[in-house]
């Protein structure tokens, strides 16, 4: 998005910044669902032990800024770039509040810095550089994924559309997903759960800020098909956990979402309302 010189590369970004939350509603609340289910099949139709007031809140930040994201992407004026400020004060915002709440009582103890490992507490100077070379490899690598999907996708006849939608954002949040995968199998599905939440917050407002800055932002029937998709998902996930009704089998059948919005895609290809 921010250094695609052509409309396929921009259309991979804006994708990307729209399916990523759709991935995470859709893919990874479910792989976390399927996850309980492998581990414990006993409590299938049990509520989930979760923080619901806080993964609720997150969840509304969530959907408040997304809707206004979505809001954006179907009119088009001159000062439309500038709002991506406002997008980067709302992660900053959310960042703060959430950092003056007390957080779940920690699941096990962290593990050690890959620079230290035989340190129980690493020096700040090490961790701090670790994060910052784990943030350069990201982002080179995403520039590099990108960019590769833009050449590849128009040679195997895929419209850049539908590899923006569909393609991109799974492997974008690949990491994401593995997390969960690990932290249940450690038994730490809170920590799955809210890394999950707090991926979709930084979604929705990050990339977003990137997509008004470098991009028209604007949406066609493909991405306008995402956001519903998207926000119905998230919608029914805040009714389970105010209503402590989160269970492993219900997060899994989230993954129906996810069916409805491929269906949709392609029902679009077929009537010719993707390029």
């Amino acid at each position: 998005m921010v250094f695609g010189h052509d409309a396929a590369a921009k259309s991979i970004g804006v994708g990307a910044a729209l399916g990523g939350p759709l991935v995470l509603a859709t893919i990874a609340y479910p792989v976390v669902g399927i996850m309980l289910l492998l581990i414990s099949p006993k409590v299938s139709r049990q509520p989930i032990d979760v923080n619901a007031s806080r993964l609720g809140r997150d969840q509304s930040w969530f959907l408040l800024i997304f809707l206004f994201k979505i809001a954006l992407g179907f009119v088009a004026f001159t000062m439309k770039p500038w709002l991506g400020w406002l997008f980067l004060m709302a992660y900053a915002v959310y960042t703060w509040i959430e950092m003056r709440h007390e957080g779940d009582e920690a699941e096990g103890e962290p593990e050690a810095l890959k620079f230290q490992p035989k340190r129980p507490v690493p020096g700040t100077a090490l961790a701090v550089l670790q994060t910052l070379l784990a943030l350069v490899v990201i982002f080179a690598a995403s520039h590099v994924f990108v960019t590769q999907l833009a050449v590849v996708g128009p040679r195997l006849g895929i419209p850049s559309a539908v590899v923006a939608l569909l393609l991109s954002p799974i492997a974008t949040e690949l990491p994401e997903t593995m997390n969960a995968i690990i932290w249940i199998r450690q038994g730490k599905h809170r920590l799955a759960l809210a890394n999950i939440s707090g991926a979709m917050m930084i979604q929705a407002t990050v990339p977003t800020a990137l997509g008004l800055f470098f991009t028209p932002w604007l949406f066609d029937s493909a991405l306008a098909l995402a956001a519903m998709v998207t926000a119905a998902a998230v919608l029914g996930m805040m009714v389970f956990l105010r209503r402590n009704l989160l269970t492993p089998i219900r997060l899994t059948l989230f993954a129906i979402f996810y069916v409805i919005f491929a269906v949709g895609i392609f029902i679009l290809r077929h009537e010719g309302r993707l390029t």
